[in-house]
C-alpha cells in the first residue's frame, strides 16, 4: 500500500506540473499578445522647447531682459556716484589728519564717526540695490513663465500633444528629431500676442 500511495502522490504531482505549466504557457501567449511592440501610431506625442532660442527670439523676453540690465546699469551708476563722493570725503579727511587740518581730537572723531555712518549707509544702499534688482529678476521671470504657460494652454487646446519639454543647452533633450521641437512655431505665436 505504501508503494501504491507513493506512485499516486507522483502521478498527481506530474499531473499538477502538467497543468501549471498549461496555465504558464496560456498566460505567457495572452500576455505576449497584450505586450505586443508599440505601434507607431500608439507613440506618446511629445514636443520640446528650445529655451535659449525661445529667450533670443521671444520681444517679451528681450525687453524684460533690457529693463534689468538698464536697472542694472542705474544701480551700478548710482552706487559708483556716491562711492566716489564718499573716496574722495575719506581722502579729504586723511589729508586733514596727516596736516593737523583739526582743531581738536573730538572733531576729528566726530568726522571719522561721520564717515563710519556714510561707509554703513552705503553698504546698506548696495544690499538694496541688490535686492531690487533681484526682485525685478524674479517678477520678469514668473511673468515670462505665465505667459509661456497661458500660451501652451491655448497652443495646445487640441491636445496634440502629451509632453511638451524644456531644453536649455541640450541640458535636458540629450537628442530628439527637428520634427519634435515646436520652438518656432512657439515663438510666433508668443510674439504676435504680444503685438497685441
Amino acid at each position: 500500500m505504501n508503494k501504491l500511495q507513493i506512485v499516486i502522490n507522483v502521478i498527481l504531482v506530474a499531473a499538477v506540473a502538467a497543468l501549471f505549466a498549461i496555465i504558464y504557457n496560456n498566460d505567457k501567449s495572452a500576455t505576449e499578445e497584450v505586450v505586443s511592440p508599440v505601434a507607431q501610431s500608439d507613440v506618446i506625442p511629445v514636443a520640446y522647447l528650445n529655451v535659449d532660442s525661445l529667450l533670443t527670439n521671444y520681444t517679451f523676453a528681450q525687453e524684460a531682459s533690457e529693463k534689468l540690465m538698464k536697472k542694472q546699469e542705474d544701480a551700478r551708476l548710482k552706487m559708483n556716484t556716491k562711492l566716489r563722493s564718499f573716496q574722495n570725503e575719506v581722502a579729504d579727511f586723511q589729508y586733514k589728519l596727516e596736516n593737523h587740518g583739526f582743531l581738536s581730537r573730538e572733531r576729528a572723531e566726530q568726522a571719522q564717526q561721520k564717515l563710519a555712518k556714510k561707509e554703513q549707509e552705503l553698504q546698506e544702499l548696495e544690499a538694496k540695490l541688490t535686492q531690487d534688482i533681484m526682485l525685478e529678476n524674479q517678477k520678469l521671470n514668473l511673468q515670462l513663465a505665465d505667459s509661456l504657460t497661458n500660451f501652451l494652454k491655448e497652443f495646445n487646446a487640441d491636445g496634440r500633444y502629451h509632453v511638451i519639454l524644456s531644453n536649455t543647452a541640450k541640458d535636458n533633450v540629450l537628442m530628439a528629431a527637428e520634427q519634435y521641437d515646436i520652438t518656432d512655431e512657439v515663438v510666433s505665436g508668443l510674439n504676435a500676442r504680444c503685438k497685441k
